[in-house]
């Protein structure tokens, strides 16, 4: 650890009012001798958060300096549902639960530094994990001269056992389950998913414990009778359930009891981490698994097929720039202006069966944009709209450079 330290007169720190934010935010004050501003996010992570003002005024934090901000909308309506207009998976099955958090974060962050006039930002992300690249990014962002400050990177409490020493040594309360080990995961959790790494689910061996699961039962434990539901879609968003329409975060928060119920979103993932390790983690992402999947029933019937083939062409590449950490860069803004073009005519209901994990389209339609046309694609008389004598030359033609290659082949032998 460095002697010396920048000079910084106050610091916003995201604080969760857990062991290790409580930690950090000690410890802020011990090394930098500077004032702190706390700020909790409620993402809908589903935990009481005025503990963390308590404990907060407890450090001698200023009323005034202590933020407790509810962002569920936001969180759904700005992140969230844009990220899903492209139907974004990163490698295959993660749908970057943890990931699309961040930059909301890091863009509050910013906001109260410049509300509270701080020269600087803290976060507790490790030094081993994509989050601290995701908070960083972000916050450069939107703020170029912002100073960082990421602890993990500069002390030596590196251990559990250090940590709790810290805690002890400086009055910081210590709950009964961090005395007795603590939980054996460590857990995200917003409207979107539950993430669980860690301790057990270090071993990509080894299966997840049924007791791990929290929003999920089991598929085996699911309901005998399916449930239908009919989800409609106005420019790409989901704007109602069974005809309700409700709040954008309302409506993930129904998508994920119902599916939870139904033992849909579970996720036993090994990725690749952007600071260099695979990483075993599993997720919960009942409303999200629904909303992907009816999503992209929607665009079936009302996307056009090369603009269709295109999004699917660049999902990799937008899902990375989220995963990795790059919401603000003018790549994803640009790519999300032309997703957002295609979104215009997604608009229509999708009928969608949920049955012992799983998620089986059931019907789709759309008055308005619709490309479905019953006639041409009729196995049927379809007098005349289609001829199929047409086909032959496209498939000479297509077959040209294929024979012109065979030909070569063969006299080669």
């Amino acid at each position: 650890m460095s002697d010396t330290k920048p000079a910084i007169n106050k610091v916003v720190l995201a604080y969760s009012g857990g062991l290790d934010t409580s930690v950090i935010l000690k410890w802020l004050q011990d090394t930098y001798q500077c004032e702190v501003v706390t700020f909790t996010a409620d993402l809908g992570q589903g935990e009481e958060l005025e503990p963390a003002r308590t404990k907060a005024l407890k450090f001698g934090i200023k009323p005034e300096n202590i933020f407790i901000d509810d962002l569920r909308e936001e969180f759904v309506r700005d992140f969230v549902f844009p990220m899903f207009r492209a139907n974004t998976v990163y490698e295959g099955e993660y749908l970057l639960g943890t990931s699309i958090a961040r930059p909301l974060i890091a863009k509050r962050l910013v906001e109260i530094a410049n509300q509270t006039g701080a020269d600087a930002i803290s976060h507790g992300a490790t030094g081993k994990g994509n989050d601290q690249v995701r908070f960083e990014l972000g916050a450069y962002a939107l703020k170029p001269g912002i100073k960082v400050i990421a602890p993990w990177r500069e002390w030596d409490l590196l251990s559990r056992e250090k940590l709790l020493a810290y805690a002890e040594a400086n009055g910081i309360p210590i709950e009964m389950k961090h005395k007795q080990g603590g939980s054996p995961y460590s857990m995200d959790a917003n409207l979107l998913h539950i993430s669980y790494e860690g301790r057990h689910l270090e071993n990509p061996a080894a299966e997840a414990e049924e007791s791990m699961w929290r929003w999920t039962v089991s598929p085996e434990a699911a309901p005998d009778a399916a449930e239908y539901l009919d989800l409609e879609f106005e420019k790409g968003d989901l704007v109602s359930i069974n005809g309700e329409r409700l709040a954008a975060h309302e409506l993930l928060a129904k998508l994920n009891q119902l599916g939870g119920k139904h033992g849909i979103g579970r996720l036993d993932l090994v990725e690749n981490r952007y600071v260099g390790m695979k990483s075993r983690g599993c997720y919960e992402t009942p409303g999200g698994t629904i909303l992907l999947k009816a999503h992209r029933a929607i665009e079936s019937i009302t996307l056009d097929r090369e603009v269709a083939h295109l999004k699917d062409d660049l999902l990799a590449r937008y899902a990375s720039m989220i995963y990795n950490g790059y919401w603000w860069s003018p790549e994803r803004r640009a790519l999300q202006a032309l997703i957002d073009n295609t979104q215009q005519v997604v608009n229509g209901w999708v009928r969608v069966k949920l049955y012992k994990g799983n998620v089986i389209v059931a019907g789709r339609d759309s008055k308005t944009d619709s490309l479905f046309d019953s006639t041409i694609a009729t196995f049927e008389d379809d007098a005349g709209a289609y001829d199929q004598k047409d086909a032959g030359g496209f498939i000479k033609l297509n077959a040209l450079r294929l024979r012109i290659a065979a030909n070569l082949a063969q006299r080669k032998r």
